[in-house]
């Protein structure tokens, strides 16, 4: 539940704010509010709007309902995320799409909205206008299938016979990225056994509804590679179809003659999916595989078992209550990421060492040390998972997946409280640090780059393989510079911390990755974001990375450059504003105002590049204490993340960890300018 609008309306109204420091102390003042009793603080991850479908859809086939009051919940969700044009896009900024259109009016009918409710009416005179739902992308049509108002032979082949090849191989699953390949067992399995729910009135409606044409006359196998434009991130290349065809011919084989073969890859992906629930406590690795994982394991287990109650407990650690109504989150939350980023801030700015914050910073550093992973997955090779003994998660121990630069920033998190505080105890001991350390180093790639939860396991050209056309880079692991630079300064701090413990290799590690980073930076002079918007974000990450080394404004040309980058975007009222648009096309596009959040990493990237000029980062300054609210927070404004190119994701905590950081740190370093 959203406790930012309980704080909101109960927090007092705090001193006006008359320097950095003060505004970041205000900050926290109303910050440490929304910190729960276990110590993290809670937030919404959401913003993606194909999750919501996938939940309501995934639910209603295996006859898992929801209390009425959550379904009215996510009704208002998506009543209040509902275009001008009456349709529904990839995410809440973004246009009205057939994917968007069509599922999220399939939600809405399921969670019981009539049909000729004014804002199913317009939703689905959106979504004619569009073409109707024929044209949905791959996973469109998959969940449309599954629900039976879509037919099976429309959607392109999801052969599970890939995970009975030669793991050597280039194709084989386990090197597709960790989360394609996560929904590519589950899905492959539901695909292979053309699993439906059994029609129903409502079934019957919606094949009517959905489309332009009576449903018994559309020419099914037309639609596999049929997705509307105004749909594709990443249209099919020739390569794909190719062995979509292959695969077309081999599913013809499959259904004329079931055979040994896709029996054996059937038990073996089945597997897969009931170790993949192990490992993570029925929470999987994200919302799209805990739905379908769920479905595989109603088809083969029913609902008198264990693991159909246990994924009906855990579905519930997706689902968030906000003021716009209940969503599905991205994960089940992001609570190591939040923590981190919020205590470095406190202790770089000093007020961690303010006795009225002092409870919230031991709170949160026992929540870090119960967060640490310890061991290594129960099922762990046959998993095709990388070692975690050691690593932070993104969100939860239970969760369970190591993340590069997640692990890094709660061990920076972790020094910066027990190294650095005269209060903290020794709550997580040096082997356990090392452990932290141990699993980073494995993650580097030949380039000298960090992923995001391996190494890169498969060559580039599988990405031409695409088959999920709304995204970009899904395919495969890459190196990004803002996980590079999260283990660059994560080692760099240990090291001064243990200066004995690998160093020869944190050495050749950093001077790796170092390369890494150079070798990234655009002609224009900033860093691209993956994982933030964009540029801004990154370019903070990658001028900490030059910083570890010494070079800085006065000293390196790529700092300087990057410098010059930022200020050329810098808005006339002193902030920075960039747009999801960035993402998309690989350049800055500005975003129509002023972000807090973007302003604030901004102003931290001038700082770690030692900026020499003052007035860009007091511009940046007084931007943010201009937009802080009476109570010490700070409105909710455009959304802030990204993933796979296209699709924007939230993370509202930013507003509070970034410009806490920022503030806190520009007042020291104002102040040293000066002086």
């Amino acid at each position: 539940m959203n406790s930012e609008c309980w704080a909101s309306q109960n927090a007092p109204t705090l001193p006006r704010a008359t320097d950095p420091l003060s505004a970041a102390r205000n900050g926290f003042e109303f910050y440490k509010n929304l910190q729960t009793e276990d110590g993290h603080w809670a937030g919404e991850y959401g913003g993606p709007l194909f999750l919501m479908p996938g939940l309501v859809i995934g639910s209603y086939v295996i006859g898992m309902d929801f209390a009425e009051a959550e379904k009215l919940e996510m009704i208002r969700y998506l009543m209040n995320h509902t275009n001008k044009d009456g349709g529904l896009g990839l995410h809440i900024e973004g246009h009205s799409t057939v994917f968007g259109t069509a599922l999220n009016y399939v939600a809405l009918r399921l969670l019981g909205m009539d049909a000729d409710h004014p804002v199913a009416v317009r939703a689905r005179a959106c979504l004619h206008k569009l073409g109707g739902a024929t044209a949905a992308p791959a996973w469109g049509k998959f969940w449309l299938s599954v629900l039976n108002v879509y037919d099976w032979s429309g959607q392109n082949s999801i052969p599970p016979e890939l995970f009975l090849l030669p793991d050597w191989l280039p194709i084989h699953p386990h090197r597709f990225w960790i989360h394609l390949r996560n929904v590519f067992v589950s899905m492959s399995y539901i695909y292979a056994k053309r699993w439906k729910m059994p029609k129903n009135p409502l079934i019957m409606s919606l094949r009517q509804e959905l489309y332009t044409q009576p449903y018994d006359t559309i020419d099914w196998p037309a639609q596999c590679n049929n997705v509307a434009e105004v749909d594709i991130y990443s249209p099919h290349t020739k390569f794909f179809e190719m062995i979509m065809t292959v695969f077309y011919q081999w599913e013809k084989f499959n259904g004329a003659v079931p055979g040994f073969i896709r029996r054996k890859a059937l038990e073996r992906v089945y597997d897969l999916v009931v170790m993949e629930d192990e490992n993570t406590g029925y929470q999987t690795l994200g919302p799209v595989s805990k739905m379908t994982n769920q479905i595989c394991r109603y088809m083969v287990e029913g609902r008198d078992c264990e693991s159909y109650r246990m994924h009906m407990a855990k579905r519930r650690d997706f689902m968030w209550l906000g003021k716009e109504g209940m969503m599905m989150n991205g994960t089940n939350g992001s609570q190591l990421w939040d923590i981190s980023f919020i205590c470095q801030a406190m202790v770089e700015s000093g007020l961690a060492n303010e006795p009225r914050f002092r409870p919230s910073m031991l709170r949160a550093l026992d929540w870090l040390d119960r967060c640490q992973i310890q061991d290594n997955p129960v099922h762990y090779e046959r998993a095709y998972r990388h070692t975690t003994k050691g690593a932070w998660p993104f969100s939860t121990k239970e969760q369970g997946y190591t993340v590069s630069d997640c692990t890094a920033e709660g061990l920076k998190a972790v020094l910066y409280l027990q190294d650095h505080l005269d209060y903290t105890p020794t709550a997580i001991n040096e082997r356990r640090l090392c452990d932290a350390v141990d699993v980073m180093l494995t993650m580097q790639n030949s380039n000298g780059g960090f992923a995001s939860y391996e190494l890169i396991r498969g060559p580039q050209i599988i990405e031409k393989l695409n088959p999920a056309e709304v995204f970009g880079d899904i395919m495969i692991e890459y190196s990004y510079p803002e996980c590079t630079t999260s283990v660059l300064t994560a080692l760099s701090i240990f090291r001064k911390h243990n200066p004995t413990h690998r160093a020869d290799d944190i050495q050749r590690v950093t001077r790796k990755a170092i390369e890494y980073i150079h070798n990234a930076q655009y002609p224009e002079g900033g860093w691209f974001g993956s994982w933030g918007i964009c540029f801004s974000y990154a370019t903070m990450f990658a001028l900490e990375s030059l910083a570890l080394v010494g070079e800085t404004y006065s000293n390196s040309e790529s700092a300087k450059r990057a410098c010059e980058f930022l200020l050329s975007k810098q808005k006339k009222d002193g902030g920075w504003g960039e747009s999801y648009k960035s993402c998309e096309q690989a350049v800055y596009v500005q975003h129509e105002q002023s972000q807090v959040v973007q302003t604030a990493w901004a102003g931290l990237a001038l700082m770690y590049a030692s900026y020499p000029h003052r007035q860009p980062i007091e511009a940046a300054v007084k931007l943010i204490m201009e937009r802080q609210l009476p109570d010490g927070s700070w409105a909710q404004e455009a959304i802030e993340g990204i993933f796979n190119k296209s699709c924007a994701i939230s993370y509202p905590n930013f507003k509070f960890s970034f410009t806490i950081w920022f503030l806190g740190k520009a007042h020291h370093y104002l102040s040293n300018l000066k002086a």
